[in-house]
C-alpha cells in the first residue's frame, strides 16, 4: 500500500538521469565486464542496455498514447523484452549509451509535449496480461523498471568483482546470495 500520493513530476528526474548514471557506470568498462553475467539465461549489462533502448522505441510511450487514445478499450501491444538484444546486436557500449540517451530524451519530450495534468493520471489502459492498470501506475513502472536495472547491473558487476575478494565475501550479503562461482583458494 502506497505511504504517500504518487508524483511523476517528482519521478521524472530519475528517469532523466538514467543515461548519465549508466554511461557514468559502464563506459569506461573493457568489453569482458559489459558482458559479465550471472550465469546462464541471465542478462549483462550490454544486454540490459540494449532493453532500455527498445523499451523506449516500443514500450512506455506507445503505452501512454494508448491509454490517452483509446483507454482501457485497445490492450497494450505485448512488449517482447529481448527485441533489444537483435535490434541492437554488434553495438557497441558507446554507441548503444548513445542510442539510449537519444531515445530517452526524445520520449520525455514527447510526454512533456502531451501536457498530462494530474487528474488524468487516473486514467486507464488495459495490460495484455495484468488487465486494467492506470497512467499513474505505468509511469511508476517506467521509474521502477529503470532503477530495478541500475540494481541489475551493480549486482552483476558486484558479483563479478566479487569473486576475488576473499574473505571479505563474509562483509558482503550481495555475494552470500550470490550463485555465482565462489572465490578462488
Amino acid at each position: 500500500m502506497p505511504t504517500s500520493q504518487y508524483s511523476f513530476s517528482e519521478s521524472r528526474s530519475l528517469l532523466e538521469s538514467t543515461p548519465a548514471v549508466l554511461r557514468a557506470l559502464l563506459a569506461p568498462l573493457p568489453d569482458r565486464l559489459l558482458r559479465a553475467t550471472e550465469g546462464p539465461g541471465t542478462w549483462s549489462p550490454i544486454d540490459v542496455l540494449a532493453h532500455l533502448a527498445w523499451g523506449e522505441v516500443d514500450d512506455w510511450l506507445p503505452r501512454v498514447r494508448i491509454i490517452l487514445e483509446h483507454g482501457a478499450d485497445r490492450p497494450f501491444t505485448p512488449f517482447d523484452r529481448e527485441a533489444g538484444f537483435a535490434k541492437y546486436r554488434g553495438w557497441s557500449a558507446g554507441a548503444l549509451l548513445d542510442e539510449f540517451a537519444r531515445l530517452r530524451a526524445e520520449s520525455l519530450a514527447s510526454f512533456d509535449a502531451l501536457g498530462i495534468e494530474p487528474g488524468r493520471l487516473r486514467l486507464e489502459g488495459r495490460h495484455p496480461e495484468l488487465g486494467r492498470v492506470t497512467l499513474e501506475q505505468l509511469l511508476a513502472t517506467w521509474v521502477t523498471h529503470d532503477l530495478a536495472h541500475l540494481a541489475q547491473i551493480a549486482r552483476v558487476l558486484a558479483r563479478h568483482h566479487g569473486q576475488f575478494v576473499g574473505p571479505w565475501r563474509a562483509f558482503f550479503s550481495l555475494l552470500k546470495e550470490s550463485a555465482g562461482p565462489a572465490p578462488a583458494a
